[in-house]
């Protein structure tokens, strides 16, 4: 009969995705989990399997979070579509966290080299770019943004800015700078009438 187990399975996933952020798949050693997490490596590989497995649970469980917020988004009024594209774009004032999401990095680091990573990556950001395309029909009904523009090449934009701001934020770049590219991002695709609610 098994023993139960003595430690919360979330807390360690979380434990487990900290230390995957910071230092990366391949410079995160079964040491280094264990450290993180409180556990032995007996208890890790008996609860989660080997460091790959690990990985792949942060990973899934990481792009299942980012899409449900990426749904959350495509809620509210339509009026507002335009403003909740600029609020995802922009940074907190004062944001010093130079990591960077887990998906961003991790597509980076294993999609070229991990068949299942690429299409778990693939999938999370195809929801990205599917609720970009939403919110800029939202805002095209609106009357916020041309009703003939190419709504699927305007979220596109939008999720190529985001990633892009993400990178400058990793190296540094001050937030009030990358709010101003955000605003312009924004500004670029909308309607005259409808920037006057880019923030100062």
């Amino acid at each position: 009969m098994a023993r139960p187990r003595k430690f919360n399975e979330q807390d360690v996933i979380a434990a487990a995705h900290r230390q995957f952020n910071e230092t990366g798949y391949h410079g995160t050693s079964v040491d280094d989990l264990s450290r993180a997490t409180g556990l032995s490596k007996g208890s890790l590989y008996g609860a989660f399997g080997d460091k790959e497995a690990l990985f792949q649970r942060v990973f899934d469980e990481y792009c299942t979070a980012s899409d449900e917020s990426a749904s959350v988004r495509l809620e509210g009024p339509e009026d507002r579509a335009l403003d909740r594209l600029r609020d995802w774009l922009q940074a907190p004032e004062g944001s010093t966290d130079r990591r960077g999401c887990l998906l961003a990095k991790t597509t980076a680091e294993l999609a070229w080299e991990n068949d299942a990573i690429a299409a778990r990556s693939l999938a999370a950001h195809e929801v990205l770019l599917d609720s970009c395309r939403q919110l800029v029909e939202q805002a095209q009904r609106a009357g916020h943004i041309d009703p003939e523009a190419d709504a699927e090449a305007l979220g596109g934009l939008i999720l190529a800015t985001h990633r892009g701001l993400e990178a400058l934020a990793k190296a540094g770049v001050e937030t009030k700078t990358r709010n101003r590219i955000a605003d312009a991002a924004i500004d670029s695709i909308a309607l005259p009438v409808s920037r006057p609610s880019s923030r100062q």
